[in-house]
């Protein structure tokens, strides 16, 4: 009987450039072959094992967690498997350390890094250790061995591979002394890069991108077979015959590692609770101070209204069920300082469906005004983290996330990760320089790739350059170039998503040093931490705020009116004038010439209408013929008409059209008799479908779920392609009700205050669709009077001066039935105007400006020092 074998030796795609498989093929061939269970240990790092860990439960076989440690001072190789949840925090730990010492992407480790004092390998660690020889193993080698297992005492093997190179039988007996000698057992690997021989040629491909040469020129460097791929466990018998034992310790040693990345256990962080309360008391307390807040007496003598009421007591009662309260005041802690610091700041996404959010100022939506679905942010039958994403000021994100890392350590808090992948053009493009084609046909070929796209290039399109797909080279540059689609190529940080921890960060994954100073990041993305359950907060940075804020205090300093998000007046009919004119250059949205195209046939008259505005002019909805049927139904030119009860609830207030990534899933469920679970893998798949493409997979089980519940097959094919259309920037109804908030603010702002507008604007540069000339062009058109930039007059930034009126002249903002007249401010325009014009020269000017103005071209040159360039560049612009 054939014993079981383990592949303990694994690399993958994580190790970029190097490995020529996925996790999940390797674990799914492992499966196949019998294998129990396969390690994952990519060089210095963890960052692919949760793609293990996920492949290896869905092919039913276990995940060993690993990693192959590689020294920087010539301490040998070797595997490092921790068998429990301790000494997995411990590998994460030195990973840490390594990964913090280097720039991005390095790992500077050790071998004094492995008897440290931190005792990240203290003795009795729980780690096993395969060490990887040499080619030639020597005496060196020997010591090294003898010291790595006298000084850690842990479980220490000896690797040994079949390298199929005609002298394997005596370096294997080689090996063996040696093992014997050290008291180190020998252990069979095949040290695979990829689980088919088939992918032999794709990992040539790669190690020539990896060393900048071609097939042609790579030599030696190119492995000289196909055989490191994985094995069944006969094949491993017979390799090893005279050594059977090697083989036998693989399945051993995996019987140790009964460490699971289901072990890992997330904690919400504890400082934002204060004054001995527990974190739901302390979340209900700044619920409801915040709800008077919201819902003050003199607006509202009956008190906080019975709805919002009840359903702050609905959330509370939730959250505490399910023991979110910590996270919730994470984020409100990170709101408070941002608030504390004059930096405007916007919850949006799901926590918009939020009462709570709202109350205590993380979102500025009443959900009570939209109506919506708590149960869309948090579930208790999901049982998954909720997801709170924040907008701040673009200008001064930097100032939160630099709190983030002082108030909870770099070891507790940092960014995700972003896997950046090759997709259709940048594989061919990659895979046609390692193959040696020319660049004009390289060139050629990948200008026929449209944008991100995620398919390669079909035979018809390759014929149609003059090119024959059946030549050799190129036929095998094109299939190449379609298995490296999806293949990692290296780690960047999330736009913003933070990851902070109670305990410590370093010890349940790898910590390292972004490309940007004074920011580390994690080794895992968006998509690991879901699959984990582990909190991610969204930090971002969103330019309208940093305008709307601008624009606050221009109001405030001008004309003594104070705002914030959540009191700009509601429903103003003159902004809906505005907008229905399609006059929104510079509006948050809707400034785009699609949207201003789609205003005048939207007509919005009300809040909900700009939440439609700004989810149904996206690719999505286009692709998924969205747009027309939603005018013709809204004008009255075509009759609204729903197959069911059923269908009339989810679709009514869209007009039958399903515009809403809620909207998707609830018709999944009641139409097609999608389980809630069923519904979320939806929701999922649409949210990640130009990534990975696999919302297809629900096509037949909707279609025929319709078709089942008495649904016409053409309707119900008809509703799977507008849901396949939310593949293409579909958003939920929360997430397009924040964005409409901002619209209509910035609007308001525009309709009422154009002056103040177009100087925050331009403030804010650069942002948005256009250009400088253009929203000062806009702003002589809303009767803004405009005065170009003046030693004796402008500062850095744009400002605004008083114009005296004649007292026939009213203030700017009128009653909602008039017409915007003249703004009694003119726009001084700044400094940062002038093209070529440094702001450091230009603020020195500013500040050493004396009060009655400078007299002369020479007092400006000794007054503020500055250079004869910087006075030529003022002068050429009139300034």
């Amino acid at each position: 009987m054939t014993p079981d074998y383990v592949e303990l030796q694994v690399t993958t795609n994580f190790t970029f450039l190097e490995g020529a498989s996925h996790a999940e093929e390797l674990a799914a061939r492992a499966a196949e072959l019998g294998h129990p269970a396969i390690a994952f240990t990519d060089r210095n790092t963890l960052a692919g094992v949760v793609h293990g860990h996920l492949g290896a439960k869905a092919a039913g076989i276990r995940a060993i967690t690993g990693a192959r440690l590689d020294f920087a001072d010539g301490t040998p190789s070797f595997l490092c498997l921790p068998t429990d949840r301790a000494a997995y925090g411990r590998l994460s730990r030195l990973l840490t350390m390594g990964k913090r010492r280097g720039e991005k992407a390095e790992c500077h480790l050790y071998g004094a890094d492995l008897t440290a004092p931190e005792g990240i390998f203290a003795r009795g660690a729980g780690q096993i250790l395969i060490a990887i020889p040499p080619d030639g193993p020597d005496e060196y080698f020997s010591n090294d061995l003898n010291w790595i297992h006298g000084e850690l005492e842990s479980e220490t093997y000896l690797a040994a591979s079949h390298l199929y190179r005609g002298d394997d039988t005596r370096r294997l007996a080689r090996l063996a002394r040696i093992a014997d000698t050290c008291a180190t057992p020998l252990v069979a690997t095949n040290d695979v890069r990829f689980h088919g021989p088939e992918r032999r040629a794709l990992a040539d491909v790669v190690t020539c991108i990896r060393e900048h040469c071609t097939v042609d020129t790579a030599g030696k460097r190119l492995a000289a077979n196909a055989e490191r791929h994985l094995k069944p466990a006969d094949e491993m018998v017979r390799l090893f015959r005279d050594w059977p034992e090697a083989v036998a310790r693989t399945a051993e040693i995996a019987s140790k590692c009964r460490f699971s990345l289901e072990e890992l256990r997330y904690e919400y962080p504890s400082e934002p609770v204060s004054g001995g309360r527990t974190p739901d008391a302390e979340l209900a307390r700044l619920a409801w101070r915040g709800a008077v807040g919201r819902y003050p007496p003199d607006e509202y003598p009956d008190g906080i209204p019975d709805k919002v009421r009840a359903q702050i007591e609905h959330e509370l009662a939730l959250i505490a069920e399910l023991r979110y309260a910590p996270y919730f005041l994470t984020v409100h802690d990170i709101v408070r300082f941002a608030r504390a610091r004059g930096i405007l700041c916007q919850g949006r996404g799901s926590a918009a469906n939020s009462a709570v959010c709202y109350c205590i100022g993380i979102t500025a939506v009443d959900p009570a005004r939209l109506d919506l679905l708590f149960e869309r942010f948090i579930s208790a039958e999901r049982n998954e983290p909720p997801d709170i994403d924040v907008d701040f000021e673009h200008e001064r994100r930097e100032e939160v996330i630099q709190y983030i890392y002082a108030r909870y350590g770099r070891e507790r808090a940092g960014l995700a990760a972003t896997v950046i992948s090759y997709r259709s053009r940048s594989a061919l493009r990659e895979v046609g320089k390692a193959l040696g084609l020319t660049e004009d046909t390289v060139a050629a070929l990948s200008g026929q790739i449209w944008g991100w796209s995620n398919d390669g290039v079909p035979d018809e399109v390759v014929r149609s350059l003059g090119l024959d797909p059946r030549d050799t080279r190129l036929g095998l540059a094109l299939r190449l170039a379609r298995e490296l689609i999806g293949f990692p190529r290296h780690l960047s940080q999330h736009v913003g998503g933070f990851v902070i921890t109670k305990g410590r960060l370093d010890e349940l994954v790898p910590i390292e040093n972004a490309a940007m100073a004074d920011r580390t990041v994690i080794e895992w993305d968006k998509d690991d931490l879901d699959a984990l359950g582990i909190l991610k907060i969204d930090v971002l940075a969103l330019g309208m705020l940093t305008c709307v804020r601008k624009a606050f205090d221009l109001m405030e300093a001008h004309y003594d009116r104070r705002l914030e998000l959540a009191t700009i007046p509601a429903e103003d009919p003159a902004v809906y004038d505005m907008l229905c004119e399609a006059d929104s250059l510079g509006v948050f949205q809707v400034e785009s010439r699609a949207q201003m195209a789609f205003l005048p046939r939207m007509k919005p008259r009300n809040f909900y209408d700009l939440v439609i505005e700004v989810a149904i002019v996206r690719p999505g909805p286009i692709q998924g013929d969205m747009v027309h049927p939603y005018i013709r139904r809204r004008n009255g030119e075509e009759t609204v008409e729903f197959p069911s009860q059923e269908l009339e609830d989810v679709l009514g207030k869209t007009l039958g059209v399903p515009l809403f990534q809620e909207q998707a899933m609830q018709i999944a469920i009641v139409a097609a008799g999608f389980t809630p679970g069923e519904s979320d893998q939806l929701r999922r798949a649409m949210a990640t479908f130009r990534k990975t493409g696999t919302i297809h997979t629900f096509e037949r089980r909707m279609i025929e779920g319709m078709a089942a519940r008495g649904y016409n097959p053409a309707f119900a094919e008809r509703c799977f392609r507008q849901i396949e259309g939310f593949g293409e920037y579909g958003f939920p109804e929360s997430h397009a009700a924040s964005f409409a908030l901002l619209v209509y603010v910035s609007a308001w702002i525009k309709r009422h205050y154009p002056d103040v507008f177009a100087a925050a604007l331009l403030n804010s540069q650069p942002m948005g669709f256009y250009a400088p000339a253009q929203i000062v062009r806009d702003a002589r058109e809303h009767a803004v009077a405009v005065r170009g930039p003046d030693v004796n007059a402008s500062q850095w930034d744009n400002t605004l001066e008083f114009i005296p009126h004649p007292p026939s002249r009213r203030a700017c903002s009128p009653p909602q039935d008039e017409a915007p007249h003249e703004p009694p401010h003119a726009l001084r325009l700044g400094f940062r105007q002038v093209k070529g014009l440094k702001e450091d020269a230009a603020r020195a000017i500013a500040d050493a400006r004396p009060a009655g103005g400078y007299a002369s071209v020479e007092d400006v040159w000794r007054r503020a020092r500055v250079d004869t360039a910087t006075l030529v560049t003022l002068a050429e612009a009139d300034g």
